[in-house]
């Protein structure tokens, strides 16, 4: 095997990738209250998460892999392996995924590992998951797939809005947004990411028109579609997640499209209804 890619659980895979021996998946632990406290893998049950959320009066938690976990993540055979994480402006998997490096070095010595800050989440990191295979299946070399990466990265947009705003606030993810605004006057802003902090690019009041606003927004700010996937996740929603890929679909043409439901980091901050874009 030429390479492997490690993930942590805030990126949702489709059936056929998780069941890939070219990728692990490397869990976070979610936290509701004293009652609830399980790794988000492939037991991850999104109905009983969120109801033990919607009764729960705590704000739900995450806590990220240890470095020890990807570092055993890393010990294989592949020449090449890359690690995508959630953005580091939003949880510690990133670091804790750099350790795990520095960790395998120590231990078993030199080997080419890539540790990607994918400054976004849910299909941010499977879309970086996506190309890297893209790539690593065209037989380039470490280096000019790291830097092509990077490149990636930079030019990939995120976008979602939710139906409750909560987690994200009480977490203090939302520093670039009125969260209060949204739940007083049922306006939903519509978000996005900036360098992997999360900022504010419009609203709609109610989520019909603030899913419409978002497929706009991806619209205008969409280049060279055509080489490009759609990724949309949702979060118990695939009615909405449909009408914001059709919407968009009217006007864009794409190499390939994915819907996928969230997996439970990405149900935990998503909260029940939300819908995540990236392109």
């Amino acid at each position: 095997m030429r390479y492997k890619i490690v993930v942590d659980s805030c990126c949702e895979l489709p059936q056929d990738l998780k069941q890939d021996d070219r990728f692990e998946i490397v869990p976070l632990t979610l936290m509701v209250g004293d009652a609830y406290e399980k790794e988000d893998d492939e037991n991850f049950n999104q109905r009983e998460f969120l109801d033990a959320v919607a009764s729960c009066p705590e704000c739900p938690k995450s806590a990220c892999p240890s470095p020890e976990r990807y570092m055993d993540a890393y010990k294989t055979e592949a020449e090449h392996v890359y690690a995508v994480t959630l953005s580091s402006k939003l949880s510690g998997s990133y670091n804790s995924a750099l350790l795990g490096r520095n960790l395998y070095h120590e231990k078993y010595g030199k080997k080419d590992i890539l540790v990607v800050d994918s400054k976004s989440a849910s299909c941010g990191e499977t879309q970086i998951a996506y190309k890297i295979v893209e790539l690593e299946e065209q037989g380039l070399p470490f280096d000019e797939i790291t830097a092509r990466i990077g490149e990636f990265v930079k030019g990939m947009n995120t976008y979602f809005v939710l139906e409750n705003l909560d987690t994200l606030r009480k977490n203090g993810r939302l520093s670039g947004v009125k969260a209060f605004v949204a739940s007083t006057l049922n306006i939903k802003p519509v978000m996005g990411a900036d360098d992997g902090s999360i900022i504010q690019l419009g609203q709609g009041i109610g989520m019909k028109k603030a899913l419409a606003k978002m497929a706009d927004t991806a619209v205008e700010q969409a280049a060279d579609p055509e080489k490009k996937r759609l990724m949309i996740t949702h979060c118990n929603n695939l009615k909405a997640a449909e009408c914001v890929q059709k919407h968009i679909e009217e006007k864009l043409k794409f190499m390939e499209t994915l819907i996928l439901d969230t997996a439970g980091v990405s149900s935990m901050y998503a909260n029940e209804g939300g819908v995540i874009l990236t392109i």
